[in-house]
């Protein structure tokens, strides 16, 4: 009878054991399905967080005057000191005899070009071919776009289209030298890269069948530059780019002009404060 007993208690707890080990397999099982399905949860997060390309433009809700509102990455284009363009103002420069020197290495070379939505930009090969020294830092040209009306001022005066030469060293560090381009007779050097800008945007660059010789647009090199610190004119308006602007300027005819504004109307970003800076030029 005693036996009969102690069988049954022991088949009572293996039965016992037994069903505690299946419930824990079970809330296991239960605990790594959540777990995963909260990790696929968190990924989903994390993708739905992931920036898209913030939309930006030169007018409207989007404009100038809301770039600083569109991406925290933006910041720069309301809140920062060292805003580009400004309004270069002669009286007001000063003149710096121990301005760093400045040499440009221009050859003809053959360009893509690309238009982003906001300008016509034409993209150079990853050479040194095309380059510009300051001091004893070598700048690559890497791309040159246009502007129109221009975004720098003259006194107050804006120029019908505006060039800009973007450089870039070994440390990323942006230096640009800017052209004014007024209305006159037909640009030779321009024209054989003018007809080929996009009218629509486009998601690849497109190769340019003639090479562009860049030295030949550019003043002489005894003519007078600008110096400043400034920032991109285009989000999100990063700051410590150096320019150099060209006080003389260049020509094309009214009817390049036109074919350029057809594409894009209007593309310049308005005057910033000069706030502490000062404006430079060689002596």
């Amino acid at each position: 009878m005693k036996k009969l007993l102690y069988y049954t208690i022991y088949l009572l707890l293996v039965l016992f054991i037994s069903a505690c080990s299946q419930q824990t397999h079970s809330d296991e099982k239960t605990e790594s399905t959540e777990t995963k399905e909260t990790n696929q949860q968190g990924k989903q997060t994390d993708q739905a967080l992931e920036p898209k390309q913030v939309q930006w433009s030169y007018e409207g809700k989007r404009g100038p005057k809301h770039w600083g509102d569109l991406a925290e990455e933006f910041a720069a284009c309301e809140k920062g000191n060292e805003q580009s363009p400004v309004n270069v103002k002669f009286a007001e420069v000063e003149e710096e005899k121990d301005l760093p020197e400045i040499q440009l290495h221009y050859e003809p070379a053959k360009v893509s070009v690309i238009n982003n939505g906001h300008t016509a930009q034409f993209n150079l090969p990853n050479e040194m071919n095309n380059s510009m020294t300051i001091g004893e830092t070598n700048y690559r040209l890497i791309q040159f776009h246009f502007h129109t009306p221009s975004e720098h001022q003259f006194n107050g005066k804006h120029f019908p289209v505006e060039m800009h030469f973007v450089h870039k060293n070994p440390n990323n560090e942006l230096a640009v030298t800017t052209l004014m381009i007024e209305e006159g007779t037909q640009n030779k050097e321009l024209a054989s890269i003018w007809g080929g800008v996009p009218s629509e945007k486009t998601e690849k660059e497109i190769m340019m069948n003639e090479p562009v010789d860049l030295a030949s647009l550019l003043p002489r090199q005894s003519s007078t530059t600008f110096h400043y610190s400034g920032s991109l004119t285009t989000p999100p308006c990063s700051e410590d780019v150096k320019w150099i602007i060209f006080e003389d300027t260049i020509e094309i005819s009214k009817e390049q002009i036109d074919v350029f504004k057809q594409i894009f109307p209007s593309n310049n970003r308005p005057i910033q404060l000069l706030n502490e800076r000062e404006v430079m030029k060689n002596s």
